[in-house]
């Protein structure tokens, strides 16, 4: 059974239109003993994802038992997606998880900022990055 934690804005949030990025992730761990690690890791990642400029809100879902996670998050521009992805504690920690990840998949696309991307149109769009793999 996943959990979701809800959208949270950041400090990019938007209340008129225009583009933004959304970039949504699936991270899943070779086993269940990685879980406690990668939980405890990651939420420093999420308060600095949730704080960061340019990012405009992000929400994460996780399925523990399935040792499964995924991200959702939107920002105002690539750049600034790319330089919180660069920046500590993302960097480093995703450095220390690496060995412990069996699948990361990663898809982005632009939409209208008038509200939150879905999890629904974030599935999709896993799915289909998936299934293009092969």
């Amino acid at each position: 059974m996943s959990h979701t934690l809800p959208w949270s804005s950041g400090p990019a949030a938007r209340t008129e239109g225009g583009q933004v990025v959304v970039m949504a992730s699936r991270l899943k761990l070779k086993s269940l003993v990685r879980v406690p690690r990668f939980f405890l890791l990651s939420g420093g990642v999420y308060r600095q994802a949730q704080n960061s400029p340019g990012n405009v809100g992000v929400s994460l879902r996780a399925d523990p038992w399935r040792k499964t996670f995924w991200t959702l998050s939107a920002w105002e521009s690539r750049e600034a997606l790319n330089t919180y992805i660069r920046t500590d504690p993302h960097l480093s920690v995703m450095s220390k998880l690496k060995p412990a990840m069996r699948e990361s998949l990663f898809t982005s696309w632009k939409q209208d900022s008038a509200a939150p991307p879905t999890w629904a149109e974030a599935d999709r769009r896993l799915s289909a990055q998936e299934q293009a793999r092969g």
